[in-house]
């Protein structure tokens, strides 16, 4: 009976530690963090959301499936269910040596090299390998250099014009160290139906 009643004396403060401190870290700090934000960072506490004619048309952090050949194409994407799948991100950890992963990079230079017959430019790797997320939305600068030719011929405009848009989309490393200059695609896709509706 003694033993009982010690229990619980120790379990009373115990449950009071446990459900202030899950209040505390469960609600207080995340609703004090995201109020912060939505404050201080309203766009990317919103999720960097893009939009055109008053819809969402994407986010500045998650790559999309550009597959018509009119549209500067991302790098690959390896997530389960779909590509750019943001509940299932991930890489595919097909390791150097794995057959799976050359037969993947084979067929994804293989598509490059039928939307442009015409291109005898070296394939950036970034346009044939898969990230380690799988939703990176950012290509290199010689990734979307080397998709020139085929979008300007099968837009109508000059190599020249579109070469311009993608410095345009450049971003440069933060502080000018941090980080390799990246094109976000849907940005140059978007700048691209402004000067070349479809």
């Amino acid at each position: 009976m003694r033993l009982s009643f010690r229990c619980a004396g120790l379990l009373r403060p115990a449950l009071v530690i446990f459900v202030a401190l899950s209040a505390l870290t469960g609600l207080a700090y995340p609703y004090a963090v995201t109020g912060l934000a939505r404050w201080a960072f309203p766009h990317q506490a919103a999720g960097s959301l893009v939009e055109r004619g008053g819809r969402v048309v994407g986010s500045e952090l998650i790559g999309q499936a550009f597959t018509s050949p009119r549209y500067f194409w991302g790098r690959p994407s390896a997530t389960g269910q779909g590509p750019y799948n943001a509940l299932a991100s991930g890489g595919s950890n097909l390791g150097p040596r794995n057959p799976a992963l050359a037969e993947a990079v084979r067929a994804r230079v293989a598509a490059l090299q039928a939307a442009d017959p015409g291109n005898r430019a070296p394939i950036p790797a970034d346009l044939v390998s898969a990230s380690g997320s799988g939703l990176d939305p950012h290509i290199s600068p010689a990734a979307a250099l080397y998709q020139v030719p085929r979008v300007a011929r099968l837009r109508g405009l000059p190599a020249s014009q579109l070469e311009q848009l993608v410095r345009a989309h450049t971003s440069r490393p933060v502080l000018g160290v941090l980080g390799e200059p990246v094109v976000n695609v849907l940005a140059l896709n978007l700048a691209l139906d402004r000067a070349a509706p479809r």
